[in-house]
């Protein structure tokens, strides 16, 4: 008896080898109806070629019956899912597009000091300087130290921020350095360490910054692109300030 089963799944799933370019071209074809159409072909290839002495029995129509079931189900499965990732990206693209405007923090060690003048009722001018950024600890810790530093490496300010819970803290630098003056406007980097009754804390440092565009990828992915920090992927957001 001439039989197919053992090629049934490659030849179903268009990966067989023919010299014919139609046929290459439909072998190619994985939808359901495209695979469903090969099975029969095959099935009936292989019953008129069947030795008449030795018929292909029940069992193994059974079983060429599942092997179809089979790849046509995960043929319509495939097809689900990538219906559904395209959703999936258009709602996360739309969802994206709603954080333009808003204050982030994300890991980064970037910091840029700016300065603002408000004009009272008398015309009086008040200058004041800020610059943002965020800490994010594993655990309580009972001490913990910002060292903020500017272009060349030297220490311009160090803050101890004290006994700090588990979580996001979002801390405000007012310029001043530690000789009491205060510094220039500009871009600063820092540095944090945190323990708690003398055992370390891991302690990751975060940038602030403003989502300025969103970006959708070839690949479907969606980039923030965020003012003092770059291109990141909305996980990377800790907190929404």
């Amino acid at each position: 008896m001439t039989t197919v089963s053992s090629d049934l799944l490659t030849s179903m799933n268009g990966t067989s080898s023919t010299s014919s370019t139609s046929n290459s071209s439909s072998l190619n074809d994985n939808s359901p109806d495209a695979i469903q159409k090969r099975f029969l072909s095959l099935l009936i290839a292989q019953m008129k070629n069947q030795d008449p002495s030795n018929p292909m029995d029940n069992s193994q129509m059974t079983t060429q019956m599942a092997q179809l079931s089979t790849v046509s189900g995960i043929s319509q499965l495939n097809s689900t899912l990538s219906t559904l990732m395209g959703n999936l990206n258009s709602s996360q693209a739309l969802q994206s597009a709603n954080m333009i405007g808003h204050s982030v923090l994300a890991a980064g060690n970037n910091i840029q000091l700016t300065s603002d003048t408000t004009k009272a009722a008398d015309g009086t001018e008040t200058t004041t300087q800020k610059a943002v950024f965020g800490v994010q600890l594993d655990s309580t810790a009972s001490s913990v130290t910002v060292t903020v530093k500017d272009s060349t490496g030297a220490v311009v300010r160090t803050m101890d921020l004290g006994t700090q819970a588990a979580g996001t803290l979002p801390v405000i630098w007012d310029g001043t350095n530690d000789a009491g003056g205060k510094a220039a406007d500009g871009s600063y980097t820092f540095t944090v360490n945190a323990a708690n009754n003398g055992v370390g804390v891991n302690a990751t440092a975060l940038a602030f910054g403003t989502v300025a565009s969103v970006t959708t990828a070839s690949d479907g992915s969606i980039k923030l692109n965020v003012s003092n920090i770059g291109a990141i992927k909305p996980t990377d957001v800790v907190q929404i300030l």
